[in-house]
């Protein structure tokens, strides 16, 4: 499975005043919703299409719960969730309380299974796939810029 790319271009923002530069970025085909998750999984397993988002919406639940009781929640090799908080300093210990947080976060950090699926990523301008410059090979780079046939 390849990723599409477009190129962007953009401001170091530790150096403003040196010209902008170009950066291949991925592109979103969109998002998969809830119930095509569930599909998904239902083409895969035994369960039909209802019984995975139930499923799924149960996971959901769990992981909610999880985190506002404190905990950090480890899903398999997908990874763990977690919660945290930006908050304005104080100058005391005691003036550092809850009413100084000031946004509820929620962190993903991916586990190893995903992170080494990532770096086998292939890449694929989404120009060329949508034929807009004319490349005609179809090829495909991964991560270190090598090209190969897609």
């Amino acid at each position: 499975m390849t990723l599409l790319y477009k190129k962007i271009q953009r401001v170091n923002p530790l150096k403003k005043d040196e010209p902008r530069k170009w950066y291949p970025v991925v592109k979103s085909l969109g998002t998969l919703g809830e119930k095509e998750v569930a599909k998904r999984i239902s083409e895969e397993t035994t369960l039909n299409p209802k019984e995975a988002e139930m499923a799924l919406a149960q996971l959901e639940k769990v992981l909610i719960s999880g985190l506002l009781d404190g905990y950090t929640v480890k899903i398999g090799d997908w990874g763990t969730f977690q919660v945290t908080v930006n908050a304005t300093g104080a100058d005391t210990e005691k003036e550092a309380t809850a009413s100084k947080i000031t946004k509820v976060n929620i962190r993903f950090t991916a586990g190893q299974s995903l992170r080494e699926a990532a770096q086998k990523a292939t890449f694929r301008s989404a120009a060329d796939f949508v034929g807009t410059n004319g490349n005609a090979n179809g090829g495909t780079e991964n991560i270190g810029g090598e090209t190969g046939e897609g």
